[in-house]
């Protein structure tokens, strides 16, 4: 069965202000919801949006950020779980 991205829902979405890491929880079709770490967003000289790349290595401000919004995101993710 071919990859379909209509089935391919972003559930939930934090980004890092300094550095423009992306983390979301997703889930595809009635699959299991699973937590992405990346892209990154960074901000053109005028303010506005570039476009997504590769997250890459993790700086000491990206880790920082993620380990303040680590019980955010466990929560989502425990909330989104179904029972078996």
């Amino acid at each position: 069965m071919p990859f379909d991205p209509d089935k391919d829902k972003v559930l939930k979405k934090w980004q890092c202000p300094e550095t423009g890491l992306v983390v979301t929880i997703n889930r595809y079709d009635q699959g299991e919801a699973k937590v992405q770490i990346g892209p990154r967003i960074l901000k053109k000289k005028d303010g506005s949006d570039r476009a997504p790349v590769k997250a890459g290595r993790l700086t000491i401000e990206d880790i920082l950020w993620l380990y303040d919004t680590m019980d955010d995101i466990k929560d989502e993710l425990t909330d989104l779980q179904r029972p078996d």
